[in-house]
């Protein structure tokens, strides 16, 4: 692998983790010896990628900028753009609200990718009207319905896991418009199976955030105050500018307490733990914390004693020579990580013969 596609390679895996700043840093450099190169193909993925995260952060000027150096390939180079690129162009144009050129750059995007039969470029073709359709100016939901119809034709046969995620997530939306709140969440759900397997964090706030807005709209006040506020913890407002917009909106719009209705969520699936005030809480690999912190949710209030925590969570015989300190210095090292104020805990109690979660803080084990 060259330098180049490593710099590529690096900025996409940057991109996916939502670290914009970093995935440029690396992205910028791979373009420029793309095109010094005349690697115009591996300069126009490169290329791509750098205006989804334009358009994700809103930087418009960017876009511009960009399309004009896109426009100076074509002339001067005689390198005609592909369909990925117009694929690209059109969720700039989306974020721009400019509708009916968004549908524009789908159609071409489609027209490329059948004549070059490359079926994934077919595929997100057809995302792309498929999302064009679904926007709130056109409300064309039956034909928007229609082109998923035919992208789930497509998946039972090719295995593009992230496309398969984001048209769960557009079907979700569309079935959210349509008022059909119940069948939204269960795609939505579907949609978080298959993310299990991608492991896209961008994605994976978005799609809490989409939960949030379904139950908002069907009038679960609670429901949507517990997503919206564990995506509001989760978003990078530096860089995912139009998703943190989204969710602030219906933040606002519920009104009221805009506190989350748990004090610590422990998401399971996720090894995610949110505090009300803390956030996101990040373990860095400290698995017996989490291992620990995962027994005292799951039974809230229960005492633990020492002998059992080293039997269940240490899988050790117990000795209180070697395990009272290590004991006492690992529910010390927890607090501090779960704990607002340390020298007031109010998750992690000490009882005569062991420790246990407080049984008032209102906590959730979310699966």
């Amino acid at each position: 692998m060259s330098t180049m596609d490593e710099y590529f390679e690096l900025g996409k895996l940057y991109c996916d983790r939502g670290d914009f700043d970093k995935a440029i840093e690396n992205l910028k450099p791979a373009s420029d010896e793309y095109f010094k190169a005349k690697d115009f193909t591996s300069y126009l993925k490169t290329m791509n990628l750098m205006l989804r995260i334009y358009a994700e952060r809103e930087q418009f000027e960017e876009i511009n900028n960009t399309k004009e150096l896109l426009q100076d390939l074509v002339l001067k180079e005689g390198f005609e753009l592909n369909s990925r690129t117009y694929y690209t162009l059109h969720i700039c144009s989306l974020y721009k609200g400019q509708v009916d050129l968004a549908l524009d750059y789908a159609q071409k995007a489609l027209a490329l990718a059948l004549a070059q039969d490359n079926k994934e470029d077919i595929c997100n073709a057809i995302f792309s009207i498929a999302n064009t359709y679904a926007q709130p100016q056109l409300g064309k939901y039956a034909d928007a319905l229609k082109e998923i119809y035919n992208l789930q034709v497509f998946f039972q046969v090719y295995n593009f896991p992230d496309l398969r995620v984001a048209t769960l997530l557009l079907n979700a939306s569309i079935l959210k418009s349509l008022k059909k709140y119940d069948e939204a969440i269960e795609v939505v759900w579907k949609a978080y199976d298959d993310l299990k397997i991608t492991k896209n964090m961008v994605v994976s706030t978005y799609l809490m955030g989409m939960l949030g807005s379904i139950y908002f709209e069907s009038d679960d006040k609670d429901m949507a105050r517990l997503y919206l506020s564990m995506a509001a913890k989760s978003v990078d407002m530096k860089n995912q500018i139009r998703l943190s917009k989204m969710i602030k909106s219906y933040i606002d719009r519920l009104g009221g307490d805009s506190q989350q209705t748990y004090d610590l969520i422990f998401s399971e699936d996720n090894h995610a733990v949110f505090e009300k005030k803390l956030g996101k809480i990040d373990f860095k690999n400290q698995f017996i914390l989490l291992d620990l912190l995962r027994l005292f949710v799951q039974n809230q209030g229960t005492v633990y004693s020492k002998e059992y925590l080293v039997e269940n969570v240490w899988k050790q015989p117990y000795d209180p020579i070697v395990h009272d300190n290590k004991i006492y210095v690992t529910i010390k090292r927890l607090r501090k990580l779960i704990e607002p104020d340390y020298e007031k805990p109010k998750y992690i109690f000490r009882a005569k013969n062991g420790y246990y979660m407080n049984k008032s803080a209102r906590v959730l084990l979310e699966h």
